[in-house]
């Protein structure tokens, strides 16, 4: 079980400076952070990030400042927001905001260094021109891979191992929704399952989902990666707990707050090196040269608590391979 205690930081005034030469003696660069959910969710990312910026040398009020602005799961906000930090002349944005946002960010500028953190393939995006050779303003860390659908289905149908109609929660106003849904038709049909998809860009319209799922008694729930979906994480925890369905998701941050299990890349290593990134930048490497990383540790998080709330029996085999349980 893993057990951390995070530390507050407290964001201080920011000194400006346009240029990320930095001419004036004593002038501290400004970075932008731009991140999906709200500030009070997102310590253990902004913790990360910040040791990030240290191992290249930056400490936050010492020798560096941020800018922050956090959409609170609202897709809309992010031109505004984005639009407020090209105006105070950030020298990089940091946009920790998965798709819709790294795609405002580089909407916004052309100039200004942007460190991304993306769950679709950024090449097919246009965001970069290879991962190798990013080529443009932007670069950061892709967590996009077919795999990691299939995967997430295999675990729910070794959940499930009676049978019975899987139902994948899908935002469709997400630029991955088509990949999404042919990522899972794919998996879903090498092992053998039925799986129905459920769309929801809402709070309504995940409610009438949920009531979708009771009243077809679908037997599991996928839900797909989004940045809207766990900035609501607490709230769907909440529906899958009182309707006693077994859901997996990509972050354990769902998995932190209620949900029963997850897996995916090590979120905080991704944010750790949207810092490192940053800090190579301000030093003076173009984004143009950095290749575009992807995750190389994964993790499968599981909470028996939520387990034993929705009368649930996990099965042994997959006890011993989770890589943190939480009770």
């Amino acid at each position: 079980m893993e057990r951390r205690a995070f530390m507050a930081f407290f964001v201080g005034a920011a000194a400006n400076s346009a240029c990320p030469v930095y001419a004036q003696k004593g002038a501290h660069p400004v970075v932008g952070y731009l991140g999906f959910d709200s500030a009070d969710k997102s310590t253990e990312l902004l913790v990360a990030f910040r040791e990030g910026l240290s191992k290249m040398g930056f400490i936050e009020n010492e020798n560096v400042a941020i800018e922050y602005r956090f959409a609170d799961g609202k897709y809309d906000r992010f031109p505004e927001l984005i639009s407020s930090l090209v105006q105070g002349h950030v020298q990089v944005i940091i946009a920790a905001t998965g798709t819709n946002g790294v795609l405002a960010a580089t909407a916004a500028t052309k100039t200004i260094p942007i460190v991304f953190a993306i769950a679709m393939d950024p090449v097919s995006l246009g965001v970069v021109s290879s991962l190798n050779r990013p080529g443009g303003n932007a670069t950061g860390v892709s967590m996009y891979t077919p795999q990691l659908v299939a995967k997430r289905l295999e675990l729910l149908t070794e959940l499930t191992p009676e049978g019975g109609t899987i139902a994948i929660l899908l935002n469709p106003t997400n630029p991955n929704a088509d990949a999404i849904s042919s990522d899972s038709e794919a998996a879903a049909k090498s092992l053998g399952r039925q799986f129905h998809i459920l769309k929801a860009s809402t709070d309504q319209q995940i409610v009438a989902a949920f009531d979708k799922i009771r009243a077809e008694k679908y037997v599991a729930l996928l839900v797909s990666p989004d940045a809207f979906y766990i900035a609501r994480r607490e709230q769907l925890a909440a529906l899958c707990e009182h309707n006693r369905i077994p859901a997996i998701y990509e972050w354990s941050l769902f998995v932190k707050n209620g949900g029963l299990m997850s897996y995916a890349p090590l979120i905080t290593d991704v944010s750790r090196q949207l810092g490192v990134y940053t800090g190579k930048i301000l030093k003076g490497v173009a984004p143009a040269d950095l290749p575009v990383e992807q995750p190389t540790r994964f993790e499968l998080v599981i909470n028996l608590k939520t387990a034993k709330a929705i009368g649930l029996s996990i099965p042994a085999s997959l006890l011993a391979r989770a890589d943190n349980v939480i009770e």
